[in-house]
């Protein structure tokens, strides 16, 4: 019994660090299709109005994001953009972007 106990643990283990890295991915790919054209994946060009995200804080960039979708943070490109995202999209691309280094 306690080896099948051990078992399922080291699954349980497995199984969040592959979800983890699935998010990784996702984020990777959302920001590809959403964020890329404008912010760039590790930075902008030097004449560029938008900001890198490349290294921000996670949580900043979540908080961000939500209050661009919700319109709380008034931006008319940026509420647009940030309308269509899901809690899943906003959660994987700043979990992306802030793994990046700058």
């Amino acid at each position: 019994m306690t080896k099948l106990i051990m078992v399922l643990l080291l699954m349980a283990v497995v199984m969040s660090t592959a979800a983890q890295a699935a998010s990784i991915y996702a984020g990777k790919a959302k920001a590809a299709e959403v964020c890329s054209q404008c912010h760039g994946v590790r930075a902008t060009s030097s004449d560029a109005p938008f900001p890198p995200l490349a290294g921000r804080d996670e949580e900043y960039l979540k908080m961000a994001l939500k209050q661009y979708r919700d319109k709380t943070r008034i931006s008319d490109i940026m509420n647009n953009i940030a309308g269509s995202l899901t809690d899943r999209d906003i959660n994987n691309i700043a979990n992306y972007y802030s793994r990046l280094s700058k």
